[in-house]
């Protein structure tokens, strides 16, 4: 009789205790992490997290000072024409030729691309109302992000790299550019890594989420166990507290006299059983939201923006 068995799935990202500095800064701290094919990581962290600092290491730009990286189980930095024409890539820089016009861009990034798709990258300029003769100096920011996403989708690749793609857009852009990359998502099953300070991008895009902070990861789940596994919880007190109340599992305590939030990390039946120890009761529970996760974890907000070196 024979037997046949399963093999796991080769991740198509592969990072094992990447580090990387610059100058005095620590812009990555022995980060390891893995996006298997199909798969839409959404890599959150506030502006200098190291983010930009990882997708560079993804694309061959950097090489790692410890580590080591592989994309579809290749060395980027020393094997870049087995993984780069895999990889549709876009970030808040979009570096386009700006002298082009549209229709010239098309037919420059196709030369690139063995499967360029010319149905579809015509199929995508119509859906962003591009026009064909436009030069892209005389395109809007958001027209320009459109022109970028537009590139980095016309040749289907397995891989789709987002470093920041709509920042600085205004919010009926980026619906119409998360309308996009999900539908790509949702129709082909591409693999996806996604780097945004935004965290209502990443809550609707990925189903799996990394949170990183001044080079760390400092969290990576699934999204719906990292939002079924936070809770908020209101406790309430006989007689105040001489301290804020404190147990395992709490990553953030506010409040004041008999009445205090907490929000915490692990099994309800838990958290209870810990709150009774410290004369509390559990008058309300709540989830919790990726934002207030990340700042309970991290101590500070995703959408704040902050000067880097990272992007230098």
């Amino acid at each position: 009789m024979n037997l046949s068995f399963e093999s796991e799935p080769r991740p198509v990202i592969s990072i094992s205790g990447v580090s990387r500095r610059f100058g005095a800064k620590q812009a990555l701290d022995n980060v390891s992490l893995e996006v298997t094919g199909g798969q839409v990581l959404g890599l959150v962290g506030a502006n200098g997290a190291g983010k930009t600092t990882l997708v560079k290491h993804i694309l061959g730009l950097l090489k790692p000072a410890t580590g080591k990286v592989r994309v579809f189980g290749l060395n980027p930095v020393t094997e870049p024409r087995g993984v780069l024409w895999r990889i549709g890539f876009l970030s808040e820089d979009r570096d386009l030729p700006m002298w082009m016009r549209v229709e010239e861009l098309l037919r420059y990034s196709s030369a690139f691309y063995p499967k360029w798709d010319a149905d579809y990258a015509e199929a995508l300029r119509e859906q962003f109302q591009l026009e064909r003769s436009a030069r892209l100096r005389h395109l809007s920011r958001g027209e320009l992000a459109k022109a970028g996403l537009l590139v980095a989708l016309a040749h289907r690749p397995e891989l789709l790299v987002l470093d920041e793609p709509s920042s600085g857009l205004d919010p009926l852009v980026r619906r119409e550019m998360l309308e996009a990359i999900v539908r790509t998502v949702a129709e082909e099953g591409r693999t996806v890594f996604f780097s945004s300070h935004l965290l209502d991008e990443i809550e609707r895009v990925s189903d799996r989420v990394a949170m990183m902070d001044r080079g760390r990861l400092v969290l990576c789940g699934p999204l719906t166990e990292i939002l079924e596994s936070h809770h908020r919880l209101t406790l309430r007190f006989a007689r105040p507290p001489s301290q804020p109340p404190a147990f395992a599992g709490a990553l953030s305590v506010k409040g004041q006299g008999l009445e205090w939030t907490v929000l915490c990390n692990g099994a309800l039946s838990e958290v209870s059983v810990a709150a009774k120890k410290l004369g509390a009761e559990i008058v309300a529970e709540e989830g919790a939201s990726l934002d207030e996760i990340f700042l309970a974890r991290v101590g500070r907000s995703a959408t704040v923006e902050e000067a880097t070196e990272e992007k230098k």
